[in-house]
Parts: C-alpha cells; structure tokens; sequence
C-alpha cells in the first residue's frame, strides 16, 4: 500500500546511521506472504545479503505458493524460515510432507513454529509444542527453530490477561531448546513502546529464560493501518502510543516510523551488554519496499542491500 509522500524519499538517504542503530539491525529478519512476495520484482534491490525472510503461512494459502516463495527467496540468496502454523495442519503425515518438500524443492532447514491464528485447530495440532514433540524437524536436521512470544501477553494463552500459562509455555520451549540440536529463539508480536518490551525481556531472564529474543518492529506504515493490525493482533498496553499519535494533528496524517522505538532499544542494548534482545524482526504492515527503505536510511551496513553499489 503506498504511504504519504513516500516516493519523494524512496531513493534518499538521510545521512550516517546512529552506530547503535546500525549495530542493533545487524542480522535483522522480515516477514512476507506470497501474494505480497509477487510484488517485489527485485528482493535484492531491498534487503541485505543473507536476511532470514520468514514466510507467513495464512489459512487457506495452498502450500504449493508457500513452497514457491521459499525457492524464489533461497534462490536470491536469503535464509528462508516458513511459518507452521500448529492448528491449520491435519496431522504428522501433513507435517512431514510439508517439511520434506520445503528441504527438497527449497533448501530449507529452519522453521517458525507457532499455534496460528485460527481459533479452532483442523486437526491433530493444536499449539507449537505438539509441532516440536513429533520429532519430525530434528529427523529432518533442521538447524534452527524459532518460537512465538508475547512481550504484553496473549490473550489466546492466557485469557484472564495473565501471564501463567504463556510462561509454562516458555519454560517447555526452554527445556526443549536443551534437548534439540537446532538453536533456538523467540520471535515475538510487536509493540510499539520500548518500556513494555525492556520489562518483558528482563522478566524473561530472571525466569531462566535464556533463549534469544527476536523483538518484533512494525514497520513504516499510515496510523489507521497500524491501529487496525494492533487491534486484531492482540496488542496490549503499547496501542496507547498510536492512540496519542492519532490525536496530535500534526502527525495524524503522516506515516509512523519506528525510529524512535528502536533507537531506544538500541540505547538499551548498547548499555546493557547482557541484554536478551539480540534482533529485530520487521512486520512491514505498509510494504516491504517501505520497511526496506527505511532500514536502508536509517540502518548503514546494517541496511544496506545485497546489489548495492
């Protein structure tokens, strides 16, 4: 979808990147769909060398364009990490089938396991837990497996808006990750307040949580398409920020930017050398093209695209 004014500064750097900024989007990941991947004619024109492009498997996209998209993606040079999302898959039979042809037509060895987003599973799954228990990834030998968090909670886990079970979840993950050779991560929903996310991360570390967190980033998009993700997403507490945004006229009608978000994480984490959060991960909800470009401005190395000159 196109932003206000974007394409005046499409193609215009704004300058040196803060160091802390560069060094916090070192490795940085992003998600696409299919449809949205058959709008990019050129993914190296936009992302660095080597990004993990996770793929997000929505019901009802047949595997076949899942696949498709992964291939293209290897093929161009990136880590491909596919969405299997618990509760649209039928059974292990289906898993293994799904596995096998993301190995066998796209190189794939990593995986985001994750309950899905659909309320009542199709089959024999139900959470990403059971995905883990089959055994069928480390069979597979896939090297890297990640797993979803919540830095305000998920109401699907913990109805009751506590925290409880979503921790057992964690400590399971946790203890998973010590028995698996695949290395393991949380990639989370996003937010937009730093605080949240810093308290969250810290919690988790005092719990004996130690696996890596992957901290999701919204990237540039206009306020109402953010509101309306944030809602349907379940974000909590953080959504205050662009409730206040949408009342300042003097930016209602511009695009958000995340820059003042990860400079702070940033900040955080430079100050903090134990710090959790080791990367970020980008929803672009205003466009690929968009997030990439705004990483490309504001992330020096971090940002720079695979064909740069």
């Amino acid at each position: 979808m196109a932003l206000l004014n974007f394409k005046k500064r499409e193609t215009q750097p704004v300058g040196p990147a803060n160091e802390q900024v560069e060094s916090f989007l070192r490795g940085y990941s992003i998600e696409v769909m299919p449809r949205t991947a058959e709008k990019v004619e050129d993914f190296r024109a936009l992302l660095p060398e080597g990004t993990r492009v996770y793929i997000a498997h929505i019901q009802g996209t047949p595997i076949d364009e899942m696949v498709a998209t992964a291939k293209r993606l290897a093929g161009d040079g990136y880590a491909v990490m596919p969405h299997f999302p618990a509760r649209i898959i039928q059974d292990a039979p289906m898993l293994q089938d799904w596995i096998a042809r993301y190995q066998g037509e796209a190189g794939v060895d990593q995986a985001l396991l994750l309950a899905g987003g659909v309320a009542r599973p199709v089959g024999d799954f139900d959470n990403s837990m059971q995905l883990m228990e089959t055994g069928l990834f480390d069979k597979a030998g896939f090297k890297r497996l990640h797993v979803a968090g919540h830095p305000e909670g998920n109401r699907d886990i913990d109805p009751d808006g506590g925290i409880k079970n979503v921790l057992q979840a964690l400590e399971w993950k946790q203890d998973f990750s010590e028995r698996t050779d695949a290395e393991m991560a949380l990639a989370t929903q996003f937010a937009f307040d730093a605080k949240p996310i810093i308290s969250w991360a810290r919690d988790l570390s005092e719990a004996g949580i130690t696996l890596p967190i992957h901290i999701g980033i919204a990237g540039p998009a206009k306020l109402q398409t953010l509101i309306k993700f944030a809602i349907a997403c379940g974000v909590g507490p953080s959504l205050k920020v662009l409730q206040k945004r949408a009342m300042d006229v003097s930016k209602l009608l511009l695009p958000y930017e995340p820059t003042d978000l990860i400079a702070e994480l940033a900040a955080y984490s430079a100050a903090n050398p134990d710090f959790n959060i080791t990367n970020v991960h980008f929803f672009p909800l205003g466009g690929i093209k968009a997030n990439a470009t705004w990483a490309i401005n504001n992330g020096g190395a971090s940002g720079r695209p695979a064909n740069a000159s």
